[in-house]
């Protein structure tokens, strides 16, 4: 059985763990041969010498080690290896013209560095990490600063060396097909990055002058109008939000002339209204001259938007292999139940399913808080309500699109700011979550000290967070920052917790141990919460009623709700022009297809979404 060594730098501290403790512990080390050693004030690990017994990753405090035995099935060498004891990609997704394809995993499981091997910005090494430490991320940026016609020779041989390899390996398949074409220069990559926060950064001016200057198609105002990008194109890219900068981001990738479009994460930022103008869009762009991959953590977004996905798994920041390509439906549906039958693969220890739940009356629930007639004024932009109320033990959703009120709502019961006028009775201490998490030096074990003396099983544990509280909130990347920023609100003492977007830059399964979380804290402290998103599949998991969040963004918005999940979703489907059906095999909810038997059935009936 293949092993390999896995060592995270950034948890490796020698100093604080007792001087190299695995060293001293490792029984092969004690007899004087060198398994475990020091190299750059950190420890690398002879991976041939490694018998897999275990000790140095118990006898770790940071959790910085992991040896891990690969699948027997898994004999080639990884297609791209960051450093010795770094981690390794061991196969690609297939773009399939004609197709939108789908890729859907945990985060640092190698989804990103598979699509960037793909659009040519990174050139895989095989494995073979030795022979120039700059080549483990070799980006085309890079090489430019390059020069001297030997170094440039060198490098496009290698290019070319790279693509020959990959046909090689990928012989007899679609892949095989497609790196063929792109060697050869009858197929072009345009890829849009993960971080559109990096833009600003890189372009000062317009946006119609960032579009205008990628603009190859001549398509400037039919895909901006498209991407509800007309209002937005003569203010600078740096004051522009971050859901206006993805669609930027989306439009300067298809405003390129390309075969293959590639994207990674196309709704961050985007509100539900967004989200489903933006897949109908992508879906668009594929014909048979034409393939589109995603990443998408959204399932009800990836599952409206593809015709096939892969699933990858492995272990974050360990491996990643990429199944071969299935059915959206059956491919969603197996992700779900953690089991790759063709592979014999078992990459969760539990199943994920979705209850149908029947509608629950409020009657023995105490009522908490309630408002009538609030209302509130911010420039241009005004808020108003009708009658509501909160009863304990409740986890309620809240949906609508950006600019209309939301987080003013939310704000207004933390008392971060004041209504104008109305009525809100009840005395409830509150716990708040802010959209916008900001990171600082602070130790994570001090932020979360209520958590871990209070709520270890139930916040620590569940949301992976042992590992990070040695770290500073700065070090911290945007999932660690939110899984931190929920399990400190979740551990103060109230008994009204108000959660806006938790997940936000998390991956499938942590939306989804999230929602379970959160409602489980409701139960255990008869507590009540209100939960603003864009995830539908998240909100849906779990809330017991819905509030809904109508009028027109930036200029009126209207609180109406809470409602049973039935009555909510209807009104807000309403909005969208769509219906949702539960997939009869795993209860999920999805989206159906515009005008299809079932979409025209339940219009007809005025039973938008089934509960």
């Amino acid at each position: 059985m293949a092993r390999i060594a896995i060592v995270e730098k950034d948890k490796c501290n020698p100093i604080k763990c007792g001087n190299f403790l695995c060293m001293r512990a490792c029984p092969v080390n004690r007899m004087d041969e060198e398994c475990i050693i020091r190299e750059d004030g950190k420890i690398v690990i002879n991976e041939e010498l490694c018998t897999g017994c275990g000790i140095c990753v118990h006898k770790c405090p940071f959790n910085a080690i992991s040896i891990i035995n690969l699948p027997e099935a898994l004999t080639q060498d990884p297609i791209h290896q960051y450093g010795q004891n770094g981690f390794r990609l061991y196969s690609l997704p297939t773009p399939i013209f004609g197709k939108v394809v789908g890729i859907l995993g945990k985060n640092g499981i190698g989804k990103s560095t598979a699509i960037k091997i793909l659009a040519d910005v990174l050139n895989p090494n095989f494995g073979d990490y030795s022979n120039n430490s700059s080549n483990i991320n070799t980006e085309k940026e890079n090489k430019e600063k390059k020069s001297g016609k030997e170094k440039r020779k060198k490098e496009k041989d290698q290019i070319t060396n790279h693509y020959d390899r990959l046909i090689k390996l990928f012989k007899g398949t679609e892949s095989q097909y497609f790196f063929e074409k792109v060697k050869a220069g009858d197929i072009k990559v345009a890829y849009k990055l993960q971080q559109v926060d990096l833009i600003p950064k890189q372009f000062d001016g317009k946006v119609k002058e960032l579009l205008e200057k990628i603009d190859e198609k001549n398509q400037l105002k039919e895909i901006t109008q498209k991407l509800g990008l007309t209002k937005v194109l003569n203010h600078n890219i740096k004051d522009i939000s971050g859901g206006e900068l993805q669609r930027v981001a989306i439009a300067a990738t298809v405003l390129k002339k390309a075969n293959v479009y590639i994207f990674d994460e196309p709704t961050s930022y985007l509100d539900i209204k967004q989200r489903i103008i933006v897949s109908k869009f992508i879906r668009n762009l594929a014909d048979e001259n034409t393939a589109v991959l995603v990443v998408e953590h959204d399932l009800i977004i990836l599952d409206y938007m593809t015709d096939l996905i892969h699933l990858m798994y492995g272990k974050e920041s360990g491996y990643g292999i990429i199944s071969q390509p299935k059915a959206t439906r059956t491919g969603i549906n197996i992700y779900l139940d953690g089991f790759l039958k063709e592979e014999n693969i078992r990459f969760r220890n539990y199943k994920i399913r979705f209850d149908i739940r029947p509608p629950e009356e409020s009657v023995g629930f105490s009522e908490m808080i309630s408002w009538n007639k609030i209302t509130k004024t911010l420039g241009s932009f005004s808020l108003e309500s009708e009658k509501g109320l909160i009863h304990s033990n409740r986890t309620i959703g809240i949906l609508g699109e950006n600019g209309i009120g939301k987080t003013t709502f939310v704000k207004i019961l933390a008392e971060v700011i004041k209504a104008d006028s109305g009525e809100i009775k009840g005395e409830v201490k509150v716990a708040y979550k802010s959209q916008y998490i900001e990171s600082d030096n602070e130790l994570v074990a001090f932020i979360l000290r209520d958590a871990i003396a209070n709520y270890t099983t139930d916040l620590i544990d569940p949301l992976n967070l042992k590992h990070l509280l040695d770290k500073n909130l700065s070090e911290l990347s945007g999932g660690q920052l939110q899984r931190v920023a929920i399990a400190h609100c979740l551990s103060q003492e109230a008994n009204l917790f108000l959660l806006d977007e938790p997940s936000a830059y998390l991956d499938v399964e942590q939306r989804l141990i999230v929602a379970k979380v959160i409602s489980d804290m409701m139960y255990k402290k008869n507590a009540s919460a209100l939960v603003v998103d864009h995830d539908i599949l998240f909100i849906d998991y779990l809330s017991n009623n819905l509030m809904v969040f109508t009028g027109e963004p930036a200029v009126k918005g209207k609180i109406e709700g809470p409602f049973s999940m039935a009555e909510g979703m209807n009104l807000f489907l309403k909005d969208l022009n769509i219906t949702m059906r539960r997939d009869k095999e795993s209860s999920r909810p999805r989206i159906n297809k515009p005008e299809s038997v079932l979409d025209r059935e339940q219009k007809s009936k005025g039973k938008l979404y089934y509960s």
